[in-house]
């Protein structure tokens, strides 16, 4: 039911209110941190960044929550240079969304571990990823187009997207994964081995930016994107 109100769109929800678009971040923020749990603890590939951080946080013996959170100001900076100037509301805010988002994934990977998703017969695991991948999408759309705050890694892809690459969500998408997989393939040469890579991951690399083009126009279609440069 309350999908089916998001899908559609509500005539009441037709302004960009302040408020209405708080909600909706709020909304989008926990959809995001519970899809890319899901995708982590069915086993089958995460989507790209988060299987990078994977990576990092075994390579490094860090916290889960804590390399995120890491990994995001880093990113966070390089959004600086995309711009070609510091931008102070896109600093704060891509460290504003990263904090609560970083552990909010650990949280819900911790809370889906009793149900035990990685034993679950393979094509049932498939569908369980792939359905985090399509919520993964749909909230980093909503949040997008809330355009309030934003994860650095979504900042990166919509800077690509609407600065370098015409407005194209495939492209921006799959351009920024060029740094997260530089850094899984060095972590695969210095440890041997590669974690939370799958079929999950391939589907994120090349059809999440799909997703979320298509997301823009029947999620929530009264949010409008707001992006300026």
């Amino acid at each position: 039911m309350a999908l089916s109100i998001f899908i559609l769109g509500d005539r009441k929800l037709e302004d960009n209110s302040f408020k209405k678009r708080l909600g909706f971040l709020i909304f989008a923020i926990v959809l995001d941190a519970f899809a890319n749990a899901l995708m982590i603890d069915s086993n089958m590939g995460s989507a790209v960044w988060t299987a990078s951080a994977v990576n990092i946080s075994t390579l490094l013996h860090t916290s889960y929550g804590t390399t995120l959170f890491i990994y995001a100001v880093i990113v966070t900076i390089v959004n600086q240079l995309l711009l070609g100037k510091f931008d102070g509301h896109i600093f704060v805010s891509n460290l504003l969304f990263s904090l609560p988002f970083s552990y909010l994934v650990g949280f819900f990977s911790d809370i889906l571990n009793p149900l035990n998703l990685n034993y679950l017969p393979i094509y049932s695991r498939f569908l369980v990823d792939l359905l985090g991948l399509i919520f993964v999408s749909m909230g980093t759309s909503i949040y997008q187009r809330c355009n309030l705050i934003q994860h650095p890694n979504d900042e990166m892809a919509y800077l690509l997207r609407f600065k370098y690459l015409h407005g194209s969500a495939g492209w921006g998408q799959l351009v920024s994964y060029t740094p997260p997989v530089i850094i899984m393939i060095i972590c695969f040469i210095l440890t041997g081995h590669i974690l939370s890579v799958g079929i999950g991951t391939i589907l994120a690399m090349f059809c999440q930016g799909i997703i979320i083009g298509i997301s823009d126009k029947i999620v929530v279609p009264s949010l409008k994107h707001h992006y300026s440069f």
